[in-house]
């Protein structure tokens, strides 16, 4: 039905991923979305719809005690999930009610199988901590997903206030370093805004004076299409309904606990760098140079 290629579908890839789907995903999710371009007629909905019923039958394996069934479709439901945007990339048949109905599903997805191995569990063993177990990973995963969307709104504002006390004769430096290192800002900047006299202004100074190996270990990731959230709501997943199922059911709870403390460390990290920013926007002219390239 297509002459799509391999390199095709690779193209369509996000320019950075959670390094869980890079690298423990994407290798099937590519080959598979080759082969539903190129001999199925399926819509990006209709992989989101299947990822879901995928989804439902891997928190009935739960319920039912089959932890590791239950694991191997709740990677297959996340699989096909990441097939759709492929899809939808690669066609143009993507949909705004796409977008509503992936992020639904992702949430409907996570309850489900959160609360399937949450109460299969506790109604074989009596033991209430698993309930609470997956009481705690709905509220995690919720609070990230309200925490991004935040902290993305408070970086906007912060940048148009930035952009407000400087007139508007402002670059970020951000929007001219991408996979370069950071010692290479200065040169970068240059080239970005020779001949326009606009002043580059880096708002993350502070948050890289006071952690200077962050900036190798971005650029050791970006070059390998990972994004540096290297705990993020995906690898949450990953280990909540993947690693701990396939460790036994002993091993819900514990995996549940750390997967969960280590989302909310780098959550807080996220606050932390964005807290940094704001405080940087100038107010003053002496203020204004320290944040000037």
């Amino acid at each position: 039905m297509g002459g799509f290629t391999l390199n095709d579908i690779l193209a369509t890839r996000k320019p950075r991923d959670s390094w869980w789907t890079v690298f423990m995903v994407d290798p099937l999710a590519c080959r598979l979305a080759l082969l539903a371009a190129n001999h199925t007629s399926v819509t990006p909905n209709g992989l989101t719809r299947l990822s879901m019923l995928v989804g439902f039958a891997s928190a009935a394996a739960f319920a039912e005690g089959m932890l590791v069934a239950g694991a191997a479709l709740f990677y297959l439901s996340f699989t096909v999930d990441c097939m759709d945007g492929k899809i939808a990339r690669l066609k143009g048949t993507g949909t705004p009610f796409g977008l509503w109905l992936d992020y639904v599903g992702d949430r409907v997805r996570v309850v489900c199988c959160a609360f399937g191995w949450g109460f299969g569990e506790y109604s074989r063993s009596g033991d209430p901590e698993f309930v609470l177990a997956a009481v705690g990973v709905v509220v995690l995963d919720l609070f990230r997903y309200i925490n991004g969307p935040q902290l993305k709104r408070v970086k906007d504002a912060t940048r148009a206030l930035v952009e407000a006390r400087l007139d508007g004769q402002c670059v970020l430096a951000e929007s001219v370093l991408r996979a370069r290192p950071r010692s290479e800002l200065g040169q970068a900047a240059g080239e970005a805004v020779a001949g326009d006299g606009a002043t580059v202004v880096d708002l993350q100074k502070a948050f890289h004076a006071r952690f200077p190996w962050y900036d190798r270990f971005r650029v050791f990731l970006v070059r390998r299409r990972v994004r540096t959230h290297v705990m993020s709501g995906i690898e949450f997943h990953a280990a909540v309904f993947v690693v701990g199922p396939l460790l036994g059911a002993r091993a819900l709870v514990p995996v549940s606990v750390v997967a969960g403390g280590l989302l909310l460390l780098f959550e807080m990290s996220l606050v932390y760098r964005v807290w940094l920013a704001a405080r940087q926007v100038p107010s003053t002219a002496a203020e204004r140079e320290k944040i000037m390239i």
